[in-house]
C-alpha cells in the first residue's frame, strides 16, 4: 500500500481544528515520515478520524460499503446472527465491523418476532443468562447484547438481564442493554450495564436514573435517528426522546453517536446505513450537544467507550481510518456531509 502526505490539513483534535499540517499515511496506519509519499494538498480542507457508529444491524457486505461511502469508517453491531454471517462481514470490508452476535430478549417483547431471531436468544432465567453469555464468548463476540423491557412487556427478568451483565464482566466484555421505556431505562440503569442504549419516545427518564447513570459511569447511545423515524410505531409518542437526551448531557453522562441503522424485517423503521449518522448529529445539536461534543461522539468517545484502542484520533500508529471533508464542522457541523474522501485502514475508498 503506497505511503501518502495530505498536506495542508486542517486536523481535529477533539477539541478543535488545528492550523493546517501533514497528516502521513504509511500503509494501514498513520505515520511521521514524508519521504517518497504521493502528496495531496487538502489545501485547507478539515481532516476528521473515521466516524464510529455505535449502534447498527448489518446482514451484507454492502452495507459496510455504504457505512464507508458516509465517512463511516467502523460500524458496533447490536445483533447479527448466525456466527456464520458474523465471521463473513468481519473481513469484508471497507468498513470495520464488531459484534454482540444474537441479542438476550425476552419471550414476547418485539424483538423476539423478528423473523430468523435464534431461540437461544430468549433469556428467562439467570442461570439460562449465563449460559448466553458463555455462547458469545465461544463465538467471538466483542460485547454482549441485552433487552431490557419495563415489568410486563416480554422482557428477560430483572435477575435474568442483572446475571447477563455480571457474567459478561466476569468474562472481560461490556453489555449494551436496549432501553426504549422509562420503566425499562429504570431497569437497565440498576444493573451497572456499561451501554444503555435508545432513549424513551414516550415519557421522560426519570432524574435519579438519570443520576445513577453519571454516578457508575454509565454511558448512552440515544439513536435519536430511530426514535424519531419510529414515532408513529409508539401511540401518543411525542417529542420526548430529545428532551431525554438534553437531561442525560446536562447531567454530564457520556453520549455516543449511534443510529440503529438497518434493514431488518420486525424494526420499527428502516434507517440508511452511514448517511443516518449525520442526521444523528443533528439531532444530537438538538438535544444541546456543541459541535465539538458531536464530533467527539463519533470518534474518540465510541474508540475509547469499546476499547478501539488504536482508533478514534488522528495520530502516528494508529489505523489511518480518516474523513476529509470540505469546510469546518465545528463551525457548522453540516459540513461533515461534505466528504471529499474516505480512508479505511489507509485505503482510499470510493464513495460511488
Amino acid at each position: 500500500m503506497a505511503k501518502t502526505a495530505l498536506r495542508n490539513a486542517r486536523v481535529f483534535d477533539g477539541r478543535g481544528l488545528s492550523e493546517p499540517r501533514t497528516v502521513v499515511i504509511d500503509g494501514p496506519v498513520l505515520g511521521t515520515d514524508p519521504a517518497g509519499a504521493r502528496e495531496i494538498d487538502a489545501a485547507g480542507a478539515t481532516l476528521l478520524p473515521g466516524f464510529i457508529d455505535a449502534h447498527v444491524h448489518l446482514t451484507e457486505p454492502e452495507q459496510l460499503a455504504d457505512l464507508a461511502a458516509w465517512g463511516v469508517t467502523t460500524g458496533l453491531d447490536m445483533a447479527c446472527f448466525p456466527a456464520s454471517r458474523v465471521t463473513a462481514l468481519r473481513s469484508a470490508g471497507p468498513a470495520d465491523f464488531r459484534s454482540a452476535g444474537p441479542p438476550a430478549i425476552g419471550p414476547d417483547g418485539m424483538h423476539a418476532r423478528i423473523p430468523g431471531m435464534p431461540e437461544s436468544a430468549i433469556v428467562t432465567t439467570a442461570e439460562a443468562a449465563v449460559r448466553f453469555v458463555e455462547d458469545r464468548v465461544a463465538e467471538g463476540s466483542d460485547y454482549v447484547k441485552g433487552v431490557a423491557e419495563a415489568p410486563g412487556d416480554g422482557g428477560p427478568p430483572a435477575e435474568a438481564l442483572q446475571a447477563l451483565v455480571d457474567a459478561a464482566r466476569e468474562r472481560g466484555l461490556n453489555t449494551v442493554l436496549h432501553a426504549a421505556t422509562p420503566g425499562a431505562y429504570h431497569l437497565a440503569v440498576a444493573t451497572g450495564a456499561r451501554f444503555v442504549t435508545h432513549v424513551p419516545v414516550i415519557g421522560r427518564i426519570a432524574d435519579e436514573d438519570v443520576a445513577a447513570m453519571k454516578a457508575a459511569g454509565q454511558t448512552a447511545v440515544p439513536t435519536l435517528t430511530m426514535m424519531e423515524a419510529a414515532l408513529p410505531y409508539f401511540a401518543g409518542a411525542t417529542g420526548d426522546f430529545v428532551a431525554n437526551v438534553a437531561a442525560l448531557r446536562a447531567a454530564g453522562v457520556e453520549i455516543l453517536a449511534g443510529t440503529d441503522a438497518n434493514v431488518q424485517p420486525g424494526a420499527p423503521a428502516e434507517i440508511p446505513h452511514g448517511a443516518s449518522l449525520h442526521h444523528e448529529f443533528e439531532l444530537l445539536a438538538e438535544a444541546g450537544l456543541s459541535p465539538v461534543e458531536i464530533l467527539r461522539a463519533a470518534t474518540i468517545g465510541p474508540a475509547r467507550a469499546f476499547g478501539l484502542t488504536d482508533r478514534g484520533e488522528i495520530r502516528p500508529g494508529l489505523r489511518a481510518d480518516l474523513v476529509l471533508i470540505e469546510g469546518d464542522p465545528v463551525a457548522d457541523l453540516s459540513a461533515t456531509r461534505a466528504i471529499r474522501t474516505v480512508w479505511c485502514a489507509g485505503r482510499e475508498i470510493s464513495r460511488a
